[in-house]
């Protein structure tokens, strides 16, 4: 009899810590799809991990997933962020850094003016500007008054069948997807010890299953609820007067590779009458996003 309870007893604590060991595996490991859009992503399990060995993990899945054909495509794609999720009155610049043979300067002015002033600003830097501009990158990286983020690497549109934007041919596989946006990840970490937690791509359009994918890398799709600049084609009063439309949570997209551009120039008259009107400016990740 009491040999029948210790062995009931042992198969009882077996299978709990089965149970326990599957629930943990299922959590971490799980890919999810839009119908899920609170997880904890496959590929960190916290902002601040520096492990990015688990991309092969995505990887593996996407090779032998059998994926139905995307039906969103453009820049308000289902998972894309647009919007800080407040009623505060916050505003949250960005700023792209496209890189390539026409985009790899440097707005020095546009960035001296939000030092001077001490506006807060998140910097989405793609790995070919960061080629040709390390030291920049690295004294941006150090400066507590911006956050760095991922602008991809090539600066393509993110699609799984080779969708493309304004001329551009976009990613025309998930492999594709990945290397897009790990490839320029995994130099930023390299190069500064953090993983960013935010992804824009390349003229900012994408399809749903893209999107899929790069939250499964863990990182989140934030785009705008205000074209600031245009891709730096605004001059200085389009870019102010499309600043002032920005309202409770407005993540405006601007650019800081266009120093010949307007940018600088209507950011410099923008922001002291969004200042006086009440308005003060945040990082992304001081709220949740919306879409």
């Amino acid at each position: 009899m009491k040999k029948g309870i210790v062995a009931a007893s042992f198969l009882l604590v077996g299978l709990t810590v089965v149970i326990y060991f599957f629930n943990e595996y299922e959590r971490h490991f799980v890919i999810h799809d839009h119908k899920q859009r609170s997880f904890t992503p496959l590929f960190y399990s916290s902002p601040e991990t520096e492990n990015v060995d688990r991309v092969e993990e995505v990887r593996d899945y996407y090779r032998n997933a059998s994926l139905s054909s995307p039906l969103e495509w453009g820049e308000n794609v289902s998972g894309v962020k647009n919007r800080l999720d407040t009623d505060e009155d916050v505003i949250a610049l960005t700023f792209d850094a496209c890189g390539g043979p026409f985009g790899s300067s440097y707005d020095h002015s546009l960035i001296t003016f939000l030092r001077e002033h001490e506006i807060p600003a998140t910097l989405f830097i793609n790995l070919r500007w960061l080629d040709e501009n390390e030291e920049i990158f690295l004294e941006l990286a150090e400066d507590p008054l911006f956050r760095i983020e991922n602008h991809g690497s090539e600066h393509l549109p993110l699609s799984v069948n080779g969708n493309g934007a304004w001329g551009i041919n976009g990613t025309a596989s998930p492999e594709e997807v990945i290397d897009e946006v790990m490839l320029n990840q995994e130099r930023i970490l390299e190069m500064t010890g953090q993983a960013p937690r935010y992804f824009r791509s390349g003229t900012a359009h994408y399809d749903e299953k893209a999107v899929e994918i790069v939250e499964n890398l863990g990182l989140t799709v934030v785009n705008y609820d205000v074209l600031g600049d245009a891709g730096a084609t605004f001059s200085a009063s389009g870019v102010e007067e499309a600043l002032l439309s920005s309202r409770a949570g407005s993540i405006p997209l601007l650019h800081m590779n266009q120093p010949s551009s307007g940018t600088a120039e209507g950011v410099k008259q923008a922001v002291p009458q969004l200042q006086e009107a009440g308005f003060t400016f945040v990082h992304l990740d001081q709220y949740e996003l919306s879409e």
